[in-house]
């Protein structure tokens, strides 16, 4: 009886101890669970701080970049200028430019001459035929300018251009230079006085290129040129939806034989700006142009002395004609008397005073896909008793350039050019032709080379060119009116003021073009 209570004391003793061990093994495992889980958490907040750490660090780089990029524009800027004391003015200096030079040859490995954009037989209207391929000239501009700012906003601005153009490949050219300076003019704005309408107006006087001329870049061609010597007035704000341009430019035509009297042209403009409203990128332009030019008809019989000029164009610098992203505009020119010359203002002072023309233009660009883009130009029109009473001009052209980028630096350029001509110089006289009509056209294809083929503007751009040129050949052997005064100088039918004849023709080169 001893003896089993005995057992049966040891054996309570012994279930005892194991449920103890077991609570005491039970209790460390959770605590190495929950130092687990701790340095588990510690880990992942380290891993985020540093992260965040790392985040902070890419964007102090970025914004030192940016400030380093500032800091060099500004030093770019201020070549050479000193720096402004507290209270004085500062100065700053640009330099910018535009240059093109290039080499084409023929078939059999001669040089062309009388190539270009304008080599058709309607060029001298203002019908370009597209300039990829064609141009072999050696064309810069340089642009100098000086800045003045003083304190309160108000600045001054003094700006020059050079420009040259040969034909010559040699490296000494100073017989066929045409070196000239072709701007030179200063400008006023921010001025102080003004106030109202006129507060962020500028006022300049001088010789210059007008400020709001435009162009369609593929065809180098224009579409309103306004140039000479003169002033105006830019930025005038009747609304915050209008803005207008006032400018009076004069232009020679030449002297009265026989006399010192200088006949000049003398061409007041009003250019305004409608927009949508405050922010808006679309606009509608509205441009009007009155001239006069005395004694014109004494210069040369039956010139005009007077004319008139319009132009009602819709950009939209966001889209392309509403469809996709990009830009495009158009619009419609018309002109009378010495205001039918529509793409140079006033430039032409052999007009009659009966001339009217009338242009169409529209033009855009756009990604048709992440490495193929788009820019197209189409103008035409329509003019009659142009230089002589009964003359008739009418013409079209249309010119589409493709950009394929291959890489980041390579990309293929694929530019079509196609214009139809119907010409009449209005002089009967037997055995001289005096009409022609028919087609060009044009293929070029461009390997090229450039930093960055993502951007279609950007420049420079080096090039290597093969162009074939076709084009009816009754268009060969016309000449204008006052060329054929001149009499026959070759009795071949060249094509325009080229050397070629036939219908068609093969050219070869290489091109560097630039601005900045």
């Amino acid at each position: 009886m001893r003896r089993t209570a005995l057992s049966i004391s040891i054996a309570l003793s012994l279930m005892a101890g194991v449920t103890e061990v077991q609570a005491a093994g039970k209790s460390t495992l959770e605590r190495r669970l929950a130092d687990l889980e701790r340095r588990i958490e510690q880990a992942e907040t380290r891993a985020a701080r540093a992260e965040a750490r790392a985040r902070q660090a890419e964007e102090k780089a970025r914004q030192t970049d940016a400030q380093v990029q500032q800091v060099e524009e500004v030093q770019a800027r201020q070549v050479a200028a000193p720096a402004a004391k507290p209270g004085e003015a500062t100065k700053e200096f640009s330099f910018k430019a535009y240059a093109r030079a290039g080499a084409l040859f023929d078939d059999n490995f001669n040089g062309v001459s009388g190539t270009g954009p304008y080599m058709s037989p309607a060029g001298r209207l203002g019908a370009s035929v597209g300039r990829l391929g064609v141009e072999g000239d050696k064309y810069m501009e340089a642009m100098l300018q000086m800045k003045q700012t003083l304190p309160s906003g108000a600045y001054s601005r003094y700006f020059l251009m050079i420009a040259d153009s040969v034909e010559s490949n040699n490296d000494w050219t100073a017989d066929d230079s045409k070196l000239n300076v072709r701007q030179l003019y200063a400008e006023l704005g921010n001025l102080p006085s003004f106030t109202g309408a006129f507060k962020d107006s500028l006022l300049w006087v001088g010789k210059r290129f007008d400020r709001n001329n435009f162009d369609i870049h593929i065809f180098d061609s224009d579409v309103v040129f306004l140039a000479g010597t003169g002033a105006g007035i830019y930025d005038v704000k009747p609304s915050d939806t209008w803005k207008t341009n006032l400018t009076l430019y004069g232009r020679d035509f030449g002297v009265i034989d026989s006399s010192s009297v200088k006949i000049q042209n003398y061409i007041l403009s009003s250019n305004n700006y409608f927009y949508l409203h405050p922010e808006s990128p679309n606009y509608w332009q509205v441009m009007l142009s009155i001239m006069n030019a005395n004694d014109n008809a004494d210069r040369k019989a039956d010139a005009a002395r007077s004319g008139a000029h319009a132009m009602v164009a819709y950009g939209d610098d966001k889209s392309f004609y509403g469809l996709r992203e990009g830009n495009s505009k158009s619009g419609v020119l018309y002109g009378q008397g010495l205001g039918a010359q529509v793409k140079g203002i006033g430039s032409d002072g052999d007009l009659t005073e009966d001339a009217k023309a009338v242009r169409a233009f529209t033009y855009g660009g756009t990604k048709l896909a992440p490495n193929l883009q788009v820019v197209a130009g189409l103008m035409a029109e329509h003019s009659k008793d142009r230089y002589v009473k009964g003359d008739e001009y009418n013409w079209a052209a249309v010119n589409v350039r493709f950009a394929q980028a291959i890489t980041q630096n390579f990309q293929m350029l694929y530019d079509l050019g196609y214009q139809y001509m119907d010409l009449d110089n209005g002089v009967r006289t037997p055995g001289v032709k005096n009409s022609a009509n028919g087609s060009f056209y044009r293929l070029t294809i461009a390997p090229t080379f450039k930093l960055d083929t993502a951007e279609f503007f950007m420049r420079p751009e080096l090039r290597f060119l093969v162009s074939y040129l076709g084009w009816d050949d009754d268009l060969n052997g016309f000449k204008y009116a006052d060329q054929l005064a001149d009499g026959p100088t070759d009795k071949r039918a060249f094509f325009a003021n080229t050397t070629f004849t036939g219908s068609d023709a093969w050219l070869f080169g290489a091109q560097m073009e630039i601005w900045f």
